[in-house]
């Protein structure tokens, strides 16, 4: 139990960072998230079942979902639909796409191939841990690649302040654009990296997956506080591990998995209000004084 938390951690956490890096970099609060995501798993599965290769299928999961992005995107920046109802928009447009895509509200992989299959003389879950880390691995990287580029810098700057990125000549729509495209790219591949792990795809897989998400982003900013932005990348993986054992422990202590998702929402609560609880209690003053003692 304690390795499969882990592994589904690590494919979780990529999920975690495609929402970063809209949500936190961006500053957009974007909810296409749970429509790319259960269409990545839909595209990768009917992919597979067709008798395309795994890899392929990943592959055009996550162009399908960067698709996601590109629309919402579009629908924000030049047809001025709110951020919220735009995402919104497109979430509820996938929910069709996906069942003309499965023919069907949910499609098993049984008996057919996937990722993990070339690691599947190793001990269970290790194969789903190794290729977590690998994709985490190109994820982490090629983001900081993009960061670091004039474009990278000027999505940053994008997020940080328009107005000011919108002054030195930044085209701060397209930045946009190319956020969510990249972002939901990303949600993609971790519902068919998730989806070949479970060995299904179901459209309504992407209910409450923001939760999920959003607690691993979360817990990486409590825990970890004054990081870098590489570095966040990172403990975003640390949290989403932890997310995923504080529900092993949950599970452990003999609750209902029935209310899994209540017991989720409660966690990242927690965590949501610890500034505020640590303020409120006075925490601060007392580690200052036991400082200045």
């Amino acid at each position: 139990m304690l390795i499969s938390a882990i592994a589904q951690g690590f494919l979780w956490a990529i999920l975690g960072i495609g929402i970063y890096t809209t949500y936190r970099i961006l500053n957009f609060p974007d909810l296409t998230a749970e429509g790319s995501f259960p269409l990545g798993a839909a595209v990768a599965v009917t992919g597979i079942v067709s008798g395309i290769h795994p890899v392929v299928a990943t592959l055009v999961a996550v162009f399908a979902g960067m698709g996601a992005g590109l629309v919402t995107g579009l629908l924000f920046t030049k047809g001025k639909v709110p951020v919220i109802l735009s995402g919104i928009l497109v979430m509820s447009g996938l929910h069709s796409v996906m069942l003309f895509v499965m023919q069907r509200p949910n499609l098993s992989l049984l008996n057919h191939p996937r990722l993990y299959d070339a690691f599947a003389g190793l001990p269970n879950y290790f194969d789903v841990v190794i290729v977590g880390i690998g994709m985490l691995i190109l994820v982490v990287s090629g983001l900081l690649f993009f960061f670091y580029t004039s474009k990278g810098q000027a999505y940053i700057a994008t997020g940080d302040n328009e107005s000011m990125a919108r002054s030195l000549g930044i085209q701060t729509d397209n930045m946009k654009i190319l956020g969510l495209v990249v972002s939901n790219g990303i949600i993609a591949l971790s519902g068919a990296l998730i989806a070949q792990s479970n060995g299904y795809a179901d459209v309504n897989g992407g209910i409450g997956i923001i939760v999920i998400g959003l607690a691993s982003i979360i817990i990486a900013e409590v825990v970890f506080k004054e990081v870098t932005l590489g570095e966040r990348l990172v403990t975003i993986v640390i949290g989403s591990v932890l997310y995923q054992l504080l529900l092993l422990a949950v599970i452990r202590f003999g609750f209902d998995t029935t209310y899994i998702r209540l017991f989720s929402s409660s966690i990242l609560a927690v965590f949501l209000m610890t500034p505020q609880l640590h303020k409120g209690l006075k925490l601060d003053r007392l580690t200052g004084k036991e400082e200045r003692a």
